[in-house]
């Protein structure tokens, strides 16, 4: 990802912060989720959502091996190896052992300390640090194309 396009999508994340969480909602200031704050972005970086997500509930991600998350950021969003941390890149994390990946946070920092922008019940959009009990639940990273 081009520093324009990181410097973009870490700027739009940073408008959601202080959004209220909202199961399955993607509207900034009013409520979001975390795959809502990555469809935001999306369209404020981007343009146009790629697909709108299937109903889902809460619960989602705790039953069943269909790793869905993982395969529809495999659709939309550039994979990223373990080398190449940037600013704008989109977090993956697997919330407990055995379950599916079901939580996204964007990266925006990493010196001194690596933060990343996510959206969780009880807090909405927040700015936290990516510290150990974050970062060993990451499981993939992925980038945001380039505006074509």
């Amino acid at each position: 990802m081009s520093t324009q396009t990181s410097r973009a999508v870490i700027a739009a994340a940073r408008r959601w912060l202080g959004t209220p969480y909202r199961h399955q909602a993607s509207t900034m200031g009013a409520g979001c989720d975390c795959l809502g704050l990555i469809r935001g972005v999306w369209r404020e970086v981007l343009g146009p959502e790629p697909e709108l997500p299937p109903a889902y509930s809460q619960m989602w991600g705790e039953l069943g091996q269909d790793e869905l998350l993982w395969q529809a950021a495999l659709r939309h969003l550039q994979p990223v190896d373990h080398l190449g941390w940037q600013g704008g890149d989109v977090v993956l994390l697997r919330m407990r052992q055995g379950a599916v990946a079901k939580h996204l946070g964007i990266l925006v920092q990493l010196h001194p300390e690596a933060r990343f922008i996510h959206a969780y019940s009880g807090h909405g959009v927040v700015e936290s640090a990516l510290s150990a009990p974050w970062a060993r639940r990451v499981v993939a990273r992925f980038r945001f194309p380039e505006k074509g």
